[in-house]
């Protein structure tokens, strides 16, 4: 004889929420709370009547005074539902004390950094071109100290040591004025994830004089056999890329889209490593898009210890202000290009130096100029070129081995902003590598910038010099130390930079003042936090006013 099957009574939650509906519920359990919960969840301790606080005031009467807590906890991951523990809290109101929940979270350590950049500095002497068009070998002077400025914090200090110490709040390289419209502002989270594959680059046309590089004498420089650096008056250029006249009769005959020069480029693909604010113009006319700096502005000059912990600072020691050591390593990076040079070897002068004039009476310092043309288009169908002048500071062995020369200053390890740097003379010919590891934590921008103009203007080599002061208490003398080689694209993957995250910030960039109708923009880097603006600028916004008040007195006296 068959049963009856009897489908048995189901539980409806009514109001669609997880866990037994309040409805059905036993009178006995209506008023517990429900908590959810895993059946991977493992049960441990319930209760800990250990009470490390207890403990302590006992250990401070055995210890004299010192209170010692040794609560030993093992740490492990939040259970399923430990947000509900307050609903099954047990609370006495007479002996609360007495009992303590265990905390089974995983203590978390947060990082904090402080985005850093630089204080309004001053120029070299401005040359006939411009206030830096053309940059000549002089002494270091004391430049004008910016208005850094500097704000306590509410919160304790950097490594929980509970003090308030001051963070600085830096200057705007460019202060935006208020007719200046923001039209994108991008975040360096956003700029890391780009990314653009480029082929090689063609050569279009060199100007300007390249010979040897004096490798008989300079790669013997160590510690132990130094050798001064010279001051050699001779003439250098840095003139802006629509100034350019070689770009202007490449632009006029259609050669290329953007035209930019290798400085300004290096600093837009090493974005996201800058630290210090900077800002470069950029003017679209018709369908071309130049890509220019200002005359005195954080191109011209070379950074020492941007990215450290602690950087330079200005301050009253104005020796190793962030100013004066700015003005000093551009200063060296000059004489030391011009020093390695071998007088003797014969020139390559493939077409003369395009800015300079046979009134000058300065000698020219021999560089090449090469006009390289890159192709940053995504697809077959698209074509956008890029042409780039960059620059080559001698040749080694044969005139088909082009080089770059940099170098590196060293003022007092013992002053702010030298980011625990190792004494060079004493450990330079043994511990190199730990002095090279040093620099690109603390220059992590500068030296990044340095390997990609070597690779844009298709260096085989990167001399790298170490140049040091006679003495750490004067800025006027130095000595070479040291000179190390690099090829670019090794150094550049040694630094984790990434070639084709440079490309693609720069097309992006490009792309957003294209899609801009014709006028000039202005691209200008945040100097408290990890960002780029772009603004729509007047057409006369950085036109000096020198100029039109004696245009504007010439006509009422006419």
């Amino acid at each position: 004889m068959a049963l009856d099957f009897v489908l048995p009574p189901i539980h409806d939650n009514e109001d669609g929420s997880w866990g037994p509906s309040s409805s059905t519920l036993a009178a006995p359990f209506k008023d517990i709370p429900y908590a959810p919960f895993s059946k991977s969840d493992k049960l441990t301790r319930i209760a800990d009547w250990h009470d490390p606080a207890l403990e302590g005031a006992a250990s401070s009467t055995a210890r004299g005074g010192r209170q010692t807590t040794t609560a030993n906890r093992r740490p492990g991951r939040e259970a399923y539902g430990a947000s509900e523990v307050n609903a099954f809290g047990y609370v006495h109101d007479e002996d609360e004390k007495s009992f303590s929940l265990v905390d089974s979270t995983r203590p978390t350590r947060g990082r904090t950094s402080a985005l850093r950049g630089r204080p309004a500095r001053g120029g070299l002497a401005p040359g006939p071109r411009g206030a830096a068009g053309r940059a000549g070998a002089a002494r270091p002077a004391a430049p004008a100290r910016g208005g850094a400025r500097y704000s306590t914090s509410s919160r304790g200090g950097r490594g929980g040591y509970g003090y308030d110490k001051p963070t600085r709040t830096r200057d705007w390289s460019v202060t935006p004025a208020q007719d200046w419209e923001l039209l994108e502002e991008i975040e360096f989270n956003r700029l890391n994830k780009l990314s653009l594959g480029v082929d090689a680059p063609e050569d279009l046309e060199a100007h300007g004089t390249l010979k040897g590089y004096d490798r008989a004498v300079f790669d013997r420089v160590n510690t132990r056999a130094e050798k001064p650096l010279e001051i050699t008056e001779r003439a250098r250029y840095n003139i802006t890329t629509s100034e350019d006249p070689v770009i202007a009769e490449l632009a006029e005959k259609k050669k290329a889209t953007i035209f930019a020069t290798d400085s300004i480029l290096s600093v837009l693909m090493c974005a996201p490593r800058s630290v210090n604010s900077w800002d470069m113009v950029l003017e679209r006319r018709g369908d071309q898009l130049f890509f220019d700096k200002r005359d005195g502005g954080a191109f011209d000059f070379v950074t020492v210890n941007e990215n450290a912990a602690d950087p330079p600072a200005d301050s009253d020691d104005a020796l190793n202000g962030a100013a004066s050591l700015s003005l000093e390593a551009t200063y060296i990076n000059q004489n030391f290009r011009s020093q390695i040079i071998q007088d003797k070897s014969k020139a390559y002068t493939p077409h003369p130096n395009p800015f300079y004039s046979p009134e000058e009476t300065e000698p020219l310092a021999p560089v090449l100029y090469r006009y390289r043309k890159f192709d940053i288009s995504v697809g077959e169908e698209e074509e956008l070129d890029l042409i780039v002048r960059t620059e080559v500071d001698a040749f080694l062995g044969k005139k088909d081995t082009p080089i770059t020369v940099k170098a590196l200053n060293e003022y007092d390890s013992r002053a702010q902003g030298a980011g625990k740097a190792l004494d060079w003379r004493k450990n330079l010919d043994t511990q190199k590598g730990a002095i090279v590891a040093n620099e690109m934590k603390n220059n992590s921008a500068k030296l990044a910038r340095w390997a990609l103009q070597s690779y844009l203007a298709g260096a085989e080599q990167m001399k790298m010099g170490y140049i040091s002061r006679v003495n750490p208490r004067d800025n006027q003398r130095h000595v070479i130390v040291g000179i190390q080689s690099y090829k670019p694209v090794d150094f550049a993957r040694q630094m984790n930079v990434s070639l084709a995250n440079g490309w693609g910030i720069v097309r992006t960039i490009a792309d957003l003042v294209l899609k801009q109708p014709e006028g000039k923009y202005v691209l200008v880097k945040d100097p408290n936090n990890p960002t780029i603006r772009l603004y729509a600028v007047p057409e006369d916004a950085f036109e000096p006013v020198e100029e039109e008040e004696e245009l504007i007195i010439h006509e009422q006296d006419e």
